[in-house]
């Protein structure tokens, strides 16, 4: 993959794989540049009255605040496989939201549906990201990726003292 151009490679990881962590390595290793985790979950649904798919192409990718846990998931799966950036992408509609794909280990996210619902939505993302790092004493939203914590020795206030 990398010799194919010189300008960075983004390559956008499906959810629709047994073992994410295995094809980001994978991505990595052809010479990936970032990861973007992940696309739409392969999804179908049936109208009860007609029995037919509501979906013309019978099924179609399932996006949007149903598919962020599994995404966020698969986030930490890959940044705990690969050494590159993440970008996590689905479901994020709220700061809160942006801020777990953070923890999880994207080092951005990409917010799409939101913008949909609510044409602002980026400006209400970033100023309530804003407003979360300064309520903590965050100096910086790096200070947030990878930070999830999967126990608990200590207090949360240690992050501030890491960033």
């Amino acid at each position: 993959m990398a010799d194919a151009t010189a300008l960075p490679l983004w390559v956008k990881l499906t959810p629709n794989v047994g073992e994410i962590a295995d094809i980001a390595r994978a991505a990595e290793s052809a010479g990936a540049d970032v990861l973007t985790v992940a696309n739409t979950i392969l999804a179908m649904a049936i109208d009860t009255e007609t029995f037919l798919p509501r979906v013309g192409n019978v099924m179609g990718g399932l996006s949007g605040p149903a598919i962020k846990p599994i995404i966020v998931r698969q986030v930490f799966q890959c940044a705990r496989a690969v050494r590159i950036p993440i970008i996590g992408c689905g479901g994020i509609m709220n700061a809160t939201d942006a801020i777990e794909y953070l923890l999880a280990g994207a080092s951005a996210v990409q917010v799409g549906t939101a913008t949909f619902v609510h044409p602002a939505a980026l400006t209400t993302i970033i100023d309530d990201l804003t407003a979360f790092l300064v309520r903590r004493g965050i100096e910086r939203v790096g200070a947030l990726v990878g930070a999830v914590r999967l126990t608990s020795p200590e207090p949360v206030e240690t992050l501030v003292a890491a960033s």
